[in-house]
């Protein structure tokens, strides 16, 4: 993720901030980096620009974009399919120790942390002479808290499950990139989800599989497998423009020398009163689980509109018929039915009931084990792969005429 190999390190030790004009990278360049799953980066950059970035740059797993300070809160606000925002501070020359050490003292921390604070550390190292990621973010560390050591005797703690802070380090061919992170933890974490089943469906998959249904409200979206009900939650905040992080109660941009609170209040402000109405029947789900329909009525329960959604305990194979509709599901497989069931019938028969009730509508089904797709006796429109949220699995379309 590293990005020039000048040092940016800035000078002007013993002045305060304003006298000394000093600015990180991201403040300098409105620069900052997407962490995200290689394959839904096409989609990804479209979202990106929709919610104001631009100059984006790929790099492997992740996108470099420029955006002004309201958009960059938007895009941690609103994206569905990044994984993390980082903020850098600093891209510096990387070929020992010593220079990590030296860097990462050279950062006025006390702008981003206190010693009551908490703070972790993310380090990966590719193709370097530091060779180990835990050595090179032990070096950070050490580097923390010497610094606050030297000043106040003090120093602040590590938190590896809820610090205030989250720094991370990535350093490749010797060029390290230091950096904040900005979203203050994995962005896949929604806070809707407070039931869960077997397996369940990482957020950001779900969404990434609303995104490429282009579902847009016109036709009614049904799951007839919904487990806890994670595709009909994305697909809800999707169409009512509900941002992704909604429940998130801070973010690690917050913790920036620059965040400007005024701004972020007028962005939520501004989202809240952009909020579209879901329509009764617009979404519905089903499952043959009662466990599964009692998940997903607690999680959509905490939703804007998501009393809207209609549920019921069904198996799919009782459903008389879903016609004129987009069908969105992700079918049980080996890891969450068990080896002792037989997926070879089942696939086989979610086909012939695709095939036989469900005339005038398309579905949408994501193969947590693609080798399943040949077992369902449809041929589909396309299929795409879907490496993303721990799983290997692939989407495909079906035009049920």
């Amino acid at each position: 993720m590293n990005i020039s190999k000048k040092s940016i390190l800035q000078k002007g030790k013993g002045k305060t901030r304003k006298q000394a004009k000093l600015e990180y990278l991201y403040e300098k360049e409105s620069l900052y980096f997407a962490q995200i799953a290689e394959s839904v980066k096409d989609i990804a950059i479209k979202e990106l620009k929709n919610l104001g970035a631009y100059d984006l740059k790929t790099v492997f797993r992740g996108i470099w974009f420029k955006a002004a300070k309201k958009d960059f809160y938007r895009i941690t606000y609103f994206a569905r399919l990044l994984s993390r925002i980082l903020a850098p501070l600093v891209s510096f020359e990387c070929h020992d120790k010593d220079d990590l050490y030296k860097a990462a003292r050279k950062i006025r921390w006390e702008e981003f942390l206190t010693v009551k604070d908490t703070f972790s550390i993310v380090a990966n190292v590719s193709e370097s002479e530091i060779t180990h990621s835990n050595f090179a973010g032990l070096r950070v560390k050490d580097a923390i808290a010497d610094y606050f050591r030297d000043r106040t005797n003090k120093r602040p703690n590590v938190d590896a499950k809820d610090p205030y802070i989250i720094i991370n380090i990535h350093i490749h061919k010797n060029l390290a990139t230091l950096t904040i992170d900005a979203s203050g933890g994995a962005l896949h974490k929604r806070g809707y989800r407070e039931e869960s089943v077997s397996a369940p469906m990482q957020e950001t998959v779900a969404a990434a599989i609303i995104h490429l249904s282009e579902w847009d409200g016109q036709l009614p979206l049904y799951d007839p497998m919904c487990g806890s009900g994670t595709l009909l939650c994305e697909a809800l905040m999707k169409y009512c423009r509900i941002p992704a992080q909604i429940f998130r109660t801070g973010f690690g941009f917050e913790r920036l020398p620059d965040f400007d609170a005024n701004l972020w209040e007028k962005i939520k402000k501004d989202s809240r009163d952009n909020f579209r109405e879901l329509k009764q029947g617009m979404i519905s789900g089903s499952d043959v689980s009662e466990h599964s329909i009692n998940a997903v009525k607690t999680n959509i329960m905490g939703l804007h509109f998501g009393s809207e959604i209609a549920i019921e305990q069904k198996d799919f194979q009782d459903i008389e018929s879903i016609e004129n509709s987009m069908i969105i599901t992700n079918p049980p497989y080996g890891i969450r039915m068990g080896k002792d069931q037989n997926l070879n019938k089942f696939y086989h028969n979610l086909g012939l009931f695709f095939k036989n009730r469900c005339s005038k509508s398309t579905a949408f089904v994501y193969f947590g084990e693609p080798k399943y797709i040949k077992k369902v006796p449809l041929s589909p429109s396309w299929k795409r792969p879907l490496k993303i949220g721990g799983l290997d699995g692939k989407l495909v379309k079906y035009e049920l005429y």
